[in-house]
């Protein structure tokens, strides 16, 4: 293997151990701040942590324009921080009730969920894929649903999460050759700081000892998950192979479940084991297939 691409896969596997890590922080922090609290504080953190990255990007040329108007910009910029707002709180309130493993796994769903929703940009999933969802929806089964055939708590708010993560991900696709990185990034988590820190104000008690006791857990969700992951993902992908990208960074459900497990003593029955393995295959699975078709503008 080449030295450059070797280095960038290990980022990449970096990038996924610190977003994996990042569920247990996520399960910690709640336990002295409400979740609107814990990721307003973090993705305001994240924002801050790119201002360096923000500044060197300046002066390296005009991004292409966005269709014939600044608005266009503009509306797929708020579309991207109210999808990313949703995404996140979802998540972080199920993380009330599930376990820092099992959300990283049903999270991860986005890598078999976002080739299949690229169907409707006229892309046909690849053979693989389709099979990477079967086997992801099998896993997903046996790791949620019980033998009344409900939903363990908080598995449906994942579910939902999971999808707006898709979302989200096609519009980064989608405005990212159109903006410049930096400014994108910082954009969207500035915008679902604000909204969490709006909803948590009406919602949430705000206690400066509580979020000095959260002091940590918000740190690492801030400054490592938002700004070094997102950072050690540009320069990684810059000369990764897109397919070693996509399945290292699949890989953050592993280190969710190995964090919950080791930090937080979570246990998973040999089901719900059965399915995160069926899951992880699925996901990796649905990485290998190729769309028949690129995607339209």
């Amino acid at each position: 293997m080449h030295r450059a691409s070797l280095s960038a896969d290990l980022l990449l596997l970096l990038t996924a151990a610190i977003w994996g890590f990042g569920f247990v922080a996520q399960r910690l922090g709640m336990e002295h701040v409400g979740p609107f609290t814990y990721n307003g504080v973090r993705f305001g953190l994240g924002s801050l942590t790119l201002v360096p990255l923000l500044v060197g990007s300046r002066g390296r040329g005009a991004p292409p324009p966005l269709g014939q108007s600044p608005r266009r910009r503009a509306a797929g910029t708020l579309a991207l921080g109210l999808v990313l707002f949703a995404a996140a709180s979802l998540q972080q309130v199920a993380l009330l009730e599930a376990p820092a493993g099992k959300a990283g796994f049903i999270t991860g769903l986005y890598v078999v969920i976002v080739p299949l929703l690229g169907v409707f940009w006229g892309l046909r999933p690849a053979p693989q894929t389709a099979l990477g969802a079967l086997l992801a929806a099998a896993g997903l089964y046996l790791l949620s649903v019980t033998a009344s055939f409900a939903l363990e708590p908080g598995d449906g708010l994942l579910l939902l999460s999971a999808l707006f993560w898709s979302v989200q991900v096609l519009l980064v696709a989608w405005l990212a050759p159109r903006s410049r990185p930096a400014e994108l990034a910082c954009a969207q988590f500035s915008l679902c700081s604000v909204l969490s820190l709006a909803v948590a104000a009406a919602c949430e008690p705000l206690e400066a000892a509580a979020l000095l006791a959260a002091a940590g857990p918000i740190l690492y969700g801030g400054v490592l998950s938002v700004g070094v992951a997102y950072t050690l993902q540009v320069v990684a992908q810059q000369r990764a192979h897109p397919a070693h990208a996509s399945i290292l960074m699949s890989l953050e459900a592993v280190f969710a479940a190995l964090g919950g497990f080791v930090i937080l003593d979570e246990r998973l029955s040999s089901r719900a084991l059965a399915g995160c393995a069926l899951m992880l295959a699925g996901m990796i699975l649905s990485q290998r297939g190729r769309p028949r078709r690129r995607m339209r503008p």
